[in-house]
């Protein structure tokens, strides 16, 4: 992947003109959206992905529940007291928050920073308590103090909880095996796209490792501009869990002539690919991983992963039906219902077979990329993907 350095003849005020007509008018729909009963899941997609995601925190607080699904009921709830002496987790939790500082707005008063950092202990802890099943992992704190410093305690508490049950669930696992699998997408995804670059990568050894960081903190952990950090959380939220790992392949794939004048060494290439560069082209790169997605699902690279489904994944189908009608507990009890049937039945047969996506349907997934490419946004693509093909498409298989 190229970088493209010649960005047009229009003049600065007329490109300026232009993005606040289109400002203006994207306000609107996600205004118009929101307002009908039931929401508009599908336009606060297309917005959350669409070029400037969600605009302003004052926005995200409306959104980002909605794309979690996140009842209103719980919204309203104030937060519990948490109970921190003889907690397992808090030392740990401590000595990462303390470790914290950088994430914090410059400029902020000590005295408002030390506020944030204790209400961002009570959080984490407080997810913890509620859902004994999750395990804390350092970088979690990153993608909390994220939520917090956008919504406050209590919507942080709330969106937050529903994060860690579904798209971060893999990575709150006892052991590391479901997030070692979501990195074993990375190299077919590149390999698909740049042999050389993969082969490169494959010679040298690097593995996948210098990505952990990037994944399991949704990259807050390594992006310095807050402004970054929170348009990409506005695209993850509206995407499949396994849209970090293509974002992450499509940074690599846009350092491409770094990554192959780099010197073909394990240790080299991986302080190169570590160090993420702060000015990269998101809108850009936001819709070449959405291009991606669709153009190589997950169900097309599972193959090339270790066999182990990852829970994020398997349950994104639920959950996604679930948002789309904002009916979550029917919905969900229903489709459970139906998958253990479904598992019952299937039981007497021991050999599993592979479905294969039919020409129709491989002709309407490259029909839709086909139609990203030229709209030059990753919206159509993801949002046709999540909200139409979920349901029905095999995500592994």
């Amino acid at each position: 992947m190229k970088r493209s350095r010649n960005v047009g003849a229009s003049s600065p005020v007329n490109g300026k003109q232009d993005w606040d007509t289109r400002r203006k008018r994207k306000i609107a729909d996600i205004t118009q959206a929101l307002s009908v009963s039931p929401v508009d899941v599908a336009a606060l997609r297309r917005m959350a992905i669409s070029e400037g995601g969600l605009l302003t925190d004052e926005i995200r607080c409306q959104v980002w529940p909605r794309l979690l699904n996140v009842p209103l009921d719980v919204l309203d709830q104030e937060p519990e007291t948490v109970e921190r002496e003889n907690n397992k987790d808090y030392n740990q939790v401590l000595l990462d928050v303390q470790r914290s500082l950088r994430r914090f707005p410059p400029g902020m008063p000590d005295e408002q920073r030390e506020g944030l950092q204790e209400e961002l202990i009570d959080i984490i802890l407080r997810v913890l308590k509620r859902n004994p099943q999750l395990h804390y992992y350092q970088g979690y704190h990153d993608i909390v103090v994220t939520f917090l410093l956008v919504l406050g305690e209590r919507l942080a508490t709330a969106l937050v909880e529903k994060l860690s049950t579904h798209h971060l669930r893999d990575f709150m696992d006892p052991t590391m095996d479901n997030t070692k699998h979501i990195l074993n997408y990375l190299m077919p995804i590149i390999e698909r796209v740049n042999p050389e670059v993969h082969d490169f990568m494959e010679q040298a050894e690097v593995g996948t490792v210098f990505a952990l960081s990037w994944l399991i903190t949704w990259f807050g952990h390594v992006l310095s501009d807050f402004r970054h950090v929170v348009r990409l959380y506005d695209f993850f939220l509206a995407c499949h869990p396994l849209m970090p790992i293509y974002f992450a392949a499509v940074i690599v794939l846009y350092r491409e002539e770094e990554v192959l004048d780099c010197e073909c060494d394990m240790a080299m290439v991986h302080h190169l690919l570590s160090q993420i560069p702060q000015d990269l082209p998101y809108e850009t790169l936001i819709s070449r991983a959405g291009d991606l997605f669709v153009q190589f699902p997950p169900s097309e690279l599972a193959r090339e992963t270790v066999s182990h489904e990852s829970t994020a994944a398997s349950t994104f189908k639920d959950f996604d039906l679930a948002s789309t009608q904002q009916r979550p507990d029917s919905v969900l009890r229903r489709r459970r219902k139906q998958k253990q049937a479904a598992l019952e039945s299937s039981a007497v047969n021991s050999v599993v077979t592979v479905a294969q996506p039919s020409a129709a349907r491989r002709f309407v997934r490259l029909a839709v990329m086909g139609l990203t490419v030229a709209l030059g946004a990753a919206a159509l693509a993801v949002v046709n993907t999540a909200l139409e093909w979920a349901p029905k498409l095999d995500l592994f298989p």
